[in-house]
């Protein structure tokens, strides 16, 4: 996993939250007693579960210890946890697992996703949203540059985002035996972002974090350099100003039985 951080990551908040507040709005649940959010990050989302939710039990969990610690401010009342997704269990059976925007750093669904469901109770909801956005020009670019002979070396070794994200049908041929009331779909956001170099300044946040996390000045401030050249030819500022980004993410939610 990358470092994080939150405040690069906090820049475009209220694009960030509008998909967690679409996946919230499908889960079938009236009053779930115990709820984790697992990759909280900074508590954004965190903060509104407990609020629409406020008599359940709320728990936080990430890897980042700077993310949590932002989180803690963002939600005083909510309980936090320093944990590896990978490896991470509830200390009881859990009536709501909500992921927003994580599970595509965690590779092989096919062991993650099962042994999450395991840890659901009776009745229990698995809801997820993870960005597929992996064949558009933002990310695509990042490993154009990282191809060069100059960066090659260093970046070899450097996880790709997105690379355990399969394709609906996949999910729904790996769930469907698992949970009731399977809903699966997808959704392209069409993102207007504000300010100089924006989709860089969006990918700094989460897409490129790895890579320049793996390079030392003044290498890293070249490798942005040559991607931002190239993202400005990807994504032309509009007449008004503006950027666009058009943003494909794919969402889950699914009842345990019982």
């Amino acid at each position: 996993m990358p470092t994080w951080d939150p405040s690069q990551y906090l820049k475009f908040s209220d694009h960030r939250v509008r998909p967690a507040l679409d996946l919230m709005a499908r889960i079938p649940f009236a009053a779930p007693r115990t709820i984790h959010d697992l990759g909280c990050g900074p508590g954004t989302i965190t903060r509104l579960l407990a609020k629409r939710w406020p008599d359940a039990a709320v728990t936080g969990v990430d890897s980042s210890a700077d993310m949590l610690a932002k989180a803690r401010h963002e939600a005083p009342g909510v309980t936090f946890e320093l944990a590896d997704i990978a490896f991470w269990s509830p200390p009881a059976p859990a009536d709501l697992l909500f992921s927003n925007a994580t599970l595509h750093w965690l590779d092989d669904h096919a062991l993650l996703l099962p042994r999450l469901i395991a840890h659901l109770a009776p009745g229990g909801v698995l809801a997820i949203q993870v960005p597929c956005n992996h064949a558009s020009p933002s990310h695509l670019l990042i490993e154009e540059v990282a191809a060069e002979d100059r960066w090659c070396a260093k970046l070899a070794g450097v996880r790709q985002v997105y690379r355990s994200v399969e394709a609906p049908e996949a999910y729904y041929r790996m769930l469907a035996p698992l949970l009731r009331d399977l809903d699966i779909w997808e959704t392209t956001y069409l993102h207007v972002l504000d300010g100089d170099n924006a989709v860089v300044e969006w990918t700094k946040g989460t897409a490129l974090r790895p890579y320049l996390d793996a390079l030392d000045e003044p290498a890293r401030g070249a490798f942005l350099a040559a991607y931002q050249a190239r993202i400005a030819a990807a994504y032309p500022k509009q007449p008004d100003g503006h950027t666009l980004l058009p943003f494909r993410r794919l969402f889950l939610v699914g009842r345990a039985p019982g």
